[in-house]
């Protein structure tokens, strides 16, 4: 298929004059996303992206022309491709706290609601936040709205990036449903699906994108996309992936990843390091390593005094434990008697996973 410029332009519905596309696979795809979250075939629109911040580049687009003089509301954990949005759109933005688990506060969103009823909502959602891989409690966050008289005057949109695929699949987990009053979903098709270029899966109401649909004369088709062009490989990638790993296969994944992530929180913490998993989570946080060389070989990402490890299913018990020795031996080197102390991350991840030693009655 490398031999082929595969382009998937305009509307995945619609046939246009560019005959060497993916488009059957990319409605395949879409099709098993909606059913995933509970929206029939001739209730929803979307597409593939070309990465997670274009699925809520188009998301929050389309709440933006639901709504046009809606306000943005995201918890300071969100995607900065949310508040890059914002700025795109010159829309009105309020940054929401969270809790120590980096959740939406919804006492906090509450209160800020209130200062601006006269005007629509339009909420981000996160199906796991970037650094700590929270999920903010949907179910809450409508009934928030609706409690502070919001009803029909909001906007939701579920930036799933990583674990909007994987919460289907774990026991006991809340859902994320077009049968709740959500307008859009999105996913990364790069990160858990594995697909070996970045991509994505935008799914929204059909009857939002009227609005933002135009004609296009000379392709001979519609568009409502953001990027226009798309990749034409990508579909066939997750195509294949779906169908070749099915529901069982991706529930045993989502369960190997949960599971090597407990090893891993347990066994940091048995060395003596500070770390936090949140329950429907498969991200685990820890202290920044003191070596930047080390952050950069094991390609740490960090946020001020924290590091995460994302467990992945390619992440094996041997790997975590490689991964462990080489850290517990380093971090011997870095702090002391003489040396100094570890970070305190009690802020970060709560006193009860900060094992700093200065919490201690």
């Amino acid at each position: 298929m490398q031999h082929f410029s595969i382009n998937n332009l305009g509307d995945p519905f619609i046939e246009s004059n560019y005959g060497v596309h993916s488009r059957q696979f990319e409605v395949g795809v879409l099709d098993w996303f909606a059913c995933l979250w509970e929206l029939e075939k001739n209730e929803y629109w979307g597409y593939i992206t070309n990465c997670g911040t274009e699925g809520n580049l188009h998301g929050i687009l389309v709440g933006r022309e639901v709504f046009p003089d809606g306000i943005l509301y995201a918890s300071k954990e969100s995607h900065y491709s949310v508040f890059k949005a914002a700025r795109m759109y010159r829309m009105g933005c309020v940054k929401v706290e969270t809790l120590i688990s980096g959740e939406i506060d919804c006492a906090d969103f509450e209160k800020k609601l209130m200062q601006n009823k006269d005007k629509p909502a339009i909420i981000n959602v996160n199906i796991g936040t970037t650094v700590k891989g929270a999920v903010d409690d949907l179910d809450l966050v409508i009934k928030t709205l609706e409690g502070c008289g919001f009803k029909d005057r909001f906007y939701i949109h579920c930036d799933g990036a990583l674990f909007g695929l994987m919460m289907p699949f774990v026991k006991r987990a809340p859902k994320v449903s077009f049968k709740k009053p959500i307008g859009s979903v999105s996913v990364s098709g790069h990160k858990f699906v594995g697909c070996p270029m970045p991509c994505g899966v935008q799914i929204t109401r059909l009857e939002h994108i009227n609005a933002l649909s135009s004609n296009v004369e000379y392709l001979a088709s519609r568009d409502a996309t953001i990027m226009g062009s798309r990749n034409g490989h990508a579909p066939i990638f997750l195509w294949y992936t779906l169908n070749r790993k099915g529901y069982c296969g991706f529930q045993k994944e989502v369960q190997k990843c949960l599971r090597n992530a407990h090893y891993l929180k347990d066994r940091l913490k048995e060395a003596g390091i500070g770390a936090m998993l949140n329950e429907l989570s498969s991200t685990v946080v820890f202290e920044r390593p003191k070596d930047e060389e080390f952050v950069r070989r094991w390609q740490l990402a960090c946020e001020g005094n924290i590091a995460h490890v994302v467990v992945m299913p390619n992440v094996t018990i041997e790997k975590l434990d490689s991964f462990l020795s080489e850290l517990v031996q380093m971090r011997s080197g870095w702090y002391g008697e003489e040396k100094g102390k570890p970070p305190c991350i009690a802020k970060d991840v709560g006193t009860d996973n900060c094992l700093c030693g200065s919490h201690d009655k």
